[in-house]
């Protein structure tokens, strides 16, 4: 128990001052009675000390009454073995050894495996060991979307100075090419993608490179830029090469600006001429189709009434080779009919004498009007004039008439 608990006896001294400390002997000892309380911590860790000197074969120490542990009967020692502390020291280290050889490689990740300094293997994601010292394992990122950018002046074919600003996005292909092969692959890549950027702008004219030829010009750095990285061996693989910007030198940039704007000012003048050029041919084009169906019509109309009035010709004829007399009659009367329905005079036939009256029945409807005259009338009507007129005929003629003479009524 501790040196100033209550209840402690005769000790009541400090166990650090050298007298008069009581400690527990290992057998309970005859001052331990009934008051023993728990150990300290120095009496715990000496026993633990004893322990290992007997593990080791040293000489275990045991407290005795005097404090100044010799006697009793587990005091003797045996002779230390000399291996025993090596082998220890050896099992602990042969253990922390194989536990530090466990290393996990992510999924987007590869490992490269150098033994001795010499590449052995590629290995893929997952939980892995690897005697540690002996291998070195180098993990590469092969998912991650690198950049890279590229921006100077450069000559042009036509001897001119151009401006040119490329990127390109890049990503590992191959871990231990991109390790082994190239000291500083990515350096590489930027001094390669140079080159190949002025060897096709100096390729190009200037208006080109500035205006339609940037996609032309990012795909031709694309296909030579990987053909060097395939011959240099860097394990990187090209996604894109995208041109960023091209620009004349900042002393002619308002002249190219003036240029470029007269330049789209003609391409709008273009497209409004040929926007009014469409416009009148498809006009001059719906008149041409318009006329072109109105004499499809014209023609389809006059056609069908030529067919008709042959069809119609030929029944008369096979009619008037069955019965001329009547036919001949019967066309007389049509054809008279036809004509005199258009005219407001009526011709009144007065028999035997072979005379005919032209009655002017116009001028006999007063107040009629151009519809009223236009109409026909009665039968009846006509049968009274014209006997009436051939009553005045009869009874005031004296001299004969030609059979040829017409009279106008009044």
């Amino acid at each position: 128990m501790a040196w100033n608990e209550p209840g402690g006896g005769n000790n009541q001294q400090d166990p650090w001052g050298g007298e008069g400390g009581r400690r527990p002997s290992g057998n309970g000892g005859n001052n331990g009675g009934g008051n023993q309380g728990p150990p300290d911590l120095d009496e715990a860790l000496k026993k633990f000390q004893d322990k290992i000197n007997r593990l080791l074969g040293g000489r275990g120490k045991r407290s005795g009454p005097g404090g100044d542990g010799s006697g009793g009967s587990n005091g003797g020692g045996g002779k230390r073995n000399p291996f025993l502390l090596p082998i220890l020291v050896l099992i602990v280290a042969a253990v922390i050894w194989a536990g530090s050889g466990f290393h996990l490689i992510d999924q987007s990740e590869r490992g490269v495996v150098f033994r001795l300094g010499k590449y052995t293997e590629t290995l893929n994601p997952g939980l892995h060991w690897n005697p540690p010292i002996i291998d070195r394992v180098d993990n590469v990122n092969v998912t991650s979307i690198r950049s890279a950018t590229q921006t100077d002046s450069m000559l042009t074919s036509d001897e001119n100075i151009v401006r040119v600003s490329v990127s390109a996005q890049y990503v590992v292909s191959d871990s231990h090419a991109f390790l082994v092969n190239v000291n500083e692959p990515e350096m590489t890549l930027q001094n390669a993608m140079d080159s190949a950027l002025r060897q096709e702008v100096g390729n190009m004219h200037l208006q080109e490179i500035l205006t339609t030829g940037r996609d032309r010009l990012g795909q031709r750095v694309f296909e030579r830029l990987t053909a060097y990285m395939d011959a240099y061996g860097t394990g990187l693989r090209l996604q894109t090469v995208n041109v960023e910007s091209t620009a004349p030198p900042d002393q002619v940039q308002d002249a190219f600006d003036d240029v470029i704007r007269a330049r789209e000012e003609r391409q709008r003048s273009i497209n409004q001429a040929n926007a009014y050029s469409q416009a009148v041919v498809l006009e001059a084009k719906g008149q041409q189709q318009r006329l072109i169906e109105e004499a499809n019509g014209y023609k389809a109309a006059s056609v069908s009434d030529a067919i008709g009035q042959t069809n119609r010709f030929n029944s008369l004829l096979s009619e008037y080779r069955q019965a001329p007399d009547v036919t001949r009659q019967r066309l007389y009367l049509e054809t008279m009919s036809q004509v005199l329905a258009k005219t407001p005079k009526a011709l009144v036939d007065l028999g035997d004498s072979n005379a005919v009256t032209v009655l002017p029945l116009n001028q006999m409807q007063a107040g009629g009007n151009s519809s009223q005259s236009d109409s026909s009338m009665s039968m009846q009507q006509l049968e009274q004039i014209s006997r009436q007129v051939i009553d005045q005929m009869n009874s005031g003629s004296q001299q004969p008439t030609r059979s040829s003479s017409l009279r106008e009524g009044r």
